[in-house]
């Protein structure tokens, strides 16, 4: 199964539609977090919002999550520690105020576990590869340097 999430704050028709097509092609069992319901979807299950026990127990059975390039979708799959395919959203489409998902996307795209789709069709070779791998928790490189300036200012340094 694959889950699939647009966030809690804005549908994503776009990434919802490219799901529902792959799910037919392709015979694909596709759980969906909408944030609203896609019109004419004949392929995925769709809930417009999933409590967070909800979520975090589809996470934990799905094979790959799959979603916006939200902070909170990388958590996430962090957490549940599967594949991660990114689908930022693009302002020049009018699906977000800037292209801030278009930057995440880029500066987390050579994370190991982290797997970006620019397009429909990098969507469908990332669901249908055996080439991915689980996105692990673990410190971010400039960890260490955060603490060292909390503490810094902590210490009145």
């Amino acid at each position: 199964m694959i889950l699939a999430t647009v966030g809690t704050q804005l549908p994503f028709p776009r990434l919802l539609e490219a799901l529902d097509r792959l799910a037919v092609s392709h015979s694909l069992q596709i759980v969906a977090q909408t944030c609203g319901n896609l019109a004419g979807a004949r392929a995925i299950e769709q809930h417009e919002f999933l409590a967070p026990a909800d979520f975090e127990k589809l996470a934990s059975e799905a094979r790959v999550i799959v979603g916006h390039a939200g902070i909170g979708t990388i958590f996430a799959a962090s957490r549940a520690r599967k594949p991660l395919v990114l689908y930022p959203r693009r302002v020049a489409l009018g699906e977000h105020r800037n292209d801030h998902q278009m930057a995440t996307a880029a500066s987390v795209a050579d994370r190991e576990g982290i797997h970006v789709a620019w397009d429909d069709a990098g969507l469908e070779q990332w669901l249908l590869s055996d080439r991915l791998v689980p996105l692990a928790p673990g410190a971010s490189p400039t960890r260490p340097a955060l603490v060292a300036a909390i503490a810094a200012f902590v210490a009145g340094e």
